[in-house]
Parts: structure tokens; sequence; C-alpha cells
């Protein structure tokens, strides 16, 4: 098969996902052909040489880069499946695409709409649970319907902010109920873009305005003396029948994050090797609370892929929450989702096919549908 990797993109991740597209690309099996295509920052698409292939397999640490050669920028072509895409006024027939697009513009379910339109097999969650799943607050609100735990919080809109007396409320709410330390964070940013801690109200004020700068609705959240604790998952949550080992919903780990930052922040997440545990220092019966809750969570928003499932175990009262979702987790050589399926056995190579077959599976399992009478 021929598989287009698709990494850069016009988010606030877009070095990460050169780390993360550079580390897939290297990890898929050599039977297939790879394809590269960039976006850049501005949300141009080109088409790479095949000596950026080489160059990254040849250097475990490289990450990719975007060359923008005039000729080279890439058409979709909707309705046209596997002869979607066209670059220099050539087809490039594609099988499946991986994309490694991290935060907005690729993990929200822009680039699967286009895909699905354009009737293309392709790797991760289908348009609706990656849309979903980007906004914080739906993803919670849907957990919450399914008796799922996730830490207390309060939802602030930009439009709240023209009413004073309605925004200072909701304020005094956050403070009068959750009570500080707080968290703020933009609803729909990853890589906790725009996301800070506050210990007193002028410390909320300047992190409120922060987390502003990045999404038009946030969230205010209860500071849990918390172990940050993750889970891998795998597996199609809707059509996988009880006999494919591809679509089965699994999870792997879980893994804990060993705190060396405030909290776990961009820098903590990308650039800290030391900064992980696997398996987490927790009992084996919590361990496996984490996982079916994992596995829960995954099918309460129709995941399908693979997704990295975050929770919070508070240290103080023994409890475990839900945190969030990722459905396009990291892929670099320190992160959480590729370490926690090798410890559970399932190798890069191992991970990228697997991904790969679901989307297949998943993609003929739709076609099948009828769509009209």
């Amino acid at each position: 098969m021929t598989i287009a990797v698709i990494y850069g993109g016009k988010s606030g991740e877009h070095e990460i996902s050169l780390v993360s597209g550079a580390a897939v690309a290297r990890h898929i099996d050599r039977k297939h052909t790879v394809v590269l295509m960039g976006i850049t920052k501005d949300g141009r698409w080109f088409l790479q040489d095949d000596a950026e292939l080489e160059r990254i397999r040849g250097d475990e640490k490289a990450a990719f880069r975007i060359s923008e050669k005039t000729g080279t920028e890439v058409s979709v072509m909707p309705g046209m499946g596997m002869n979607a895409f066209s670059a220099g006024g050539r087809t490039i027939r594609i099988d499946v695409v991986f994309p490694v697009l991290h935060g907005t513009y690729g993990e929200d379910g822009t680039i699967q709409g286009l895909l699905e339109m354009a009737d293309i097999p392709f790797v991760g969650c289908t348009t609706m649970t990656s849309s979903l799943t980007m906004d914080k607050e739906k993803t919670k609100a849907v957990w919450q319907s399914a008796g799922l735990p996730v830490v207390p919080y309060v939802t602030i809109r930009r439009t709240d902010m023209l009413d004073s007396l309605v925004y200072d409320r909701l304020i005094q709410h956050a403070v009068d109920t959750l009570h500080f330390p707080l968290f703020v964070k933009p609803c729909c940013a990853g890589s906790s873009d725009g996301a800070s801690k506050a210990r007193t109200p002028k410390e909320l004020s300047l992190a409120v305005m922060e987390a502003f700068h990045w999404d038009d609705k946030i969230l205010i959240e209860k500071a849990v003396n918390a172990k940050e604790v993750e889970c891998a998952v795998t597996g199609n949550a809707v059509t996988a029948p009880a006999d494919s080992d591809v679509e089965k919903v699994q999870a792997y780990g879980p893994g804990e994050i060993v705190l060396t930052h405030e909290f776990y922040d961009y820098n903590a997440k990308y650039n800290d090797s030391d900064g992980t545990r696997i398996p987490a220092d927790l009992p084996e019966e919590l361990l496996e609370k984490v996982r079916t809750t994992a596995v829960a969570a995954y099918k309460a928003v129709d995941a399908s892929g693979c997704s990295r499932v975050d929770f919070f175990y508070d240290k103080d009262s023994g409890n475990l929450y839900l945190n969030e979702i990722n459905t396009i987790p990291g892929f670099t050589a320190i992160s959480m989702f590729p370490k926690m399926c090798d410890y559970a056995g399932i190798h890069f190579t191992e991970l990228t096919e697997l991904l790969i077959q679901e989307a297949v599976q998943r993609y003929r399992a739709h076609a099948a549908l009828q769509t009209s009478r």
C-alpha cells in the first residue's frame, strides 16, 4: 500500500508535528510506499521529495522539514478516493492517509472531514469524534452523561466578558466552589498552550486573559493534588467485530508523569526525557481501574484508531478523574503513547501497521453502509 504521512499544520504544535511525523514515517513497515505531504504554518500543502524520507530514516533524531517548491503544491479532489491527491498536474495514488497533525486544523475534525469527503481511508478518529474531543467542555459533558468522573469545572465564554456582572458572577462561582489554586485552560487548544495555574485573584485574572488568547471558550478547573496518569487505547469503539484483533478496543499502560515542572506543560511534554514512568506507581487494582475507565471513556466518544486518555489521581482523596483525551497523541521519542504500547509488547512498527489496518477496515465497514434509496 501507499501511505501518505501528513504533518506540520497551522496549529501552535507545528514543530511537534514535524518530530512526531518523522517518527511515524520512520516506523512504517518498509513493505509500504511512504509519500510525504507537509503543511506550512500558513496552511499550504506541499509534496515532499523522497530524499526527505531517506534523510529522517538515516537519523533517528531528525525532525521533518517542509520544502515549498513551486509545482509541488498539493490539491485534494472530493469524491475521488485513492486518486483524490494531485501535485504538479500529476495524480498521486494513496491507499491510506496517516495524519500526524496535533491541535487545531489537524486534531479537531477539519482534516478528517476533508478526507471523508475525499473518500479515502485515514488513521485515527472520525470527523465527529475528532471535533467533539477537541472541545474539553463537550468531552466532559459526554463523559458525565456516561457516568464517568471528571474534574469539577466552570466554563466561561468570550460573550460572558461583554457583561461585567455575568463575568464577575462566573469568576466568583469558580472561586467559591472550586477554591484556589485553580487551573485555567482554553477549551480547544493542545499541548497545554494557554494553560496556567492561579493561586490568587490577580493570578486568576491574568490566567483568564492568557487562555482567551488561544480560544473563545475557557475552563476553570479545581487544581487537584494529583498524580498525572495516562493510558493508551487503540481500536474501533463503534464497529469492532468480536473476532478482530485489529479493531478490538484495547488499553496499554498506564504510565505516570513524574513532574519536574510546575505542571505538565509544553516543555515537560516534549523536552523532558526523564518525566515519565511506566507502569505508573499505583496498586495493581488501581492500574486496572485506569485501563477499564480509559476504555469506557474511549467508547463513550465513539473513538477509533488510537487515543491517549489522561487522568488525575487525587493523592488526597484517592479519587480518579478523567482529564482529557488526545485523538492524535504525540509520537516523539519521549511521547507516552508509543512508550506505553511498546511496554505492552506492541513495538512502534507493529503499532503503525495496526493503525493502518484498522483504518482500512473502518473504511470498508463505512463504505458498505447505504447512503441513498
